[in-house]
């Protein structure tokens, strides 16, 4: 779907057509679509279905004919699932072109929602630096959040886990750990691309833009570095939850083997009692057999007792 923004002061206006200085969305797009966006602004088709890989990476790419610039960053997504939020990333596609910037993305994003619904009262359509990088700021504060989200998460599975170890918990700390995984990914190739982008000429930008991408570049490098650190710490959780999990389980087995031992010796004893001969002694009295299982049943629970096997 192709829709038109405009900014007036602080307020986001939608356009029923495409205008100087606007901002142009296009979510979830059709080949069509990319069709109408380059025959629109006058670009290549093929420049244009880049946006349409899933996994295309972090980059900045310019059009043959030097009228339109790329510019690939990653943004974080999640999605819910029988009680387990699954954390992910998507691209998203900027193209800057003479006198609008379009963004293009391949799912449902609440960075750009947030922005069309006005919800974000900075940047302005018709700077289109500016809105850029506010775009990217924008995505970098939702990375920090989601990364508090998944800091909260953890805390509580961890908590639970002290009390059950169930495979329940232990999945959704992988699914965590898999999140993590996928935003040091993405932060650490989009970190690369704006550093490129901020020391090229590819974007025109004065006083006020070059403070605003400092901004963007310590909120990234500060969401690179509480992704790395947790994910160290998912990590050791796991590690640790495992050779617990393994201990546990090595304990329930020499308890089970020390008590199989114990319980058969009445079944030896018996075994041999109940042999038809006579040259055992106290074989006429029933009570002997009972009270010699008795007394090596204990003297096989104090022994395992004492080397700590039951």
């Amino acid at each position: 779907m192709i829709s038109y923004y405009k900014t007036s002061g602080d307020i986001m206006h939608k356009k029923d057509k495409c205008e100087p200085g606007a901002w142009v969305n296009c979510t979830l797009p059709s080949q069509e679509e990319i069709k109408i966006l380059s025959k629109e602004f006058k670009i290549e088709f093929d420049f244009l279905k880049n946006a349409l890989d899933e996994e295309e990476s972090s980059r900045i790419d310019i059009n043959n004919n030097n009228n339109a610039i790329l510019i690939v960053v990653d943004i974080p997504l999640f999605v819910k699932s029988d009680k387990t939020i699954t954390y992910y990333t998507t691209p998203l596609s900027i193209l800057l072109t003479k006198e609008n910037v379009i963004t293009i993305t391949l799912k449902n994003s609440d960075i750009i929602n947030s922005f069309a619904a006005g919800r974000v009262k900075k940047g302005d359509t018709s700077d289109k630096t500016n809105f850029i990088l506010n775009i990217i700021l924008y995505t970098a504060t939702r990375y920090l959040r989601y990364l508090n989200q998944i800091i909260k998460s953890s805390d509580r599975i961890e908590r639970s886990l002290r009390k059950s170890m169930k495979n329940k918990e232990l999945i959704q700390l992988l699914e965590i750990e898999k999140s993590l995984v996928y935003f040091s990914s993405s932060l650490k190739t989009t970190k690369v691309t704006l550093e490129k982008l901020f020391r090229s000429k590819f974007i025109d930008h004065d006083e006020s833009d070059k403070d605003l991408m400092d901004d963007v570049l310590i909120e990234i490098k500060q969401a690179i570095e509480m992704t790395d650190t947790y994910l160290n710490i998912i990590s050791g959780t796991m590690e640790a939850f495992a050779s617990i999990i393994s201990n546990n389980l090595n304990i329930v087995m020499k308890v089970l083997a020390s008590l199989t031992l114990i319980i058969s010796i009445p079944t030896v004893i018996s075994g041999i009692y109940g042999m038809n001969t006579k040259n055992f002694p106290m074989m006429d009295y029933w009570w002997f057999p009972v009270v010699l299982s008795v007394i090596l049943m204990l003297i096989a629970f104090f022994i395992l007792r004492k080397k700590d096997m039951i």
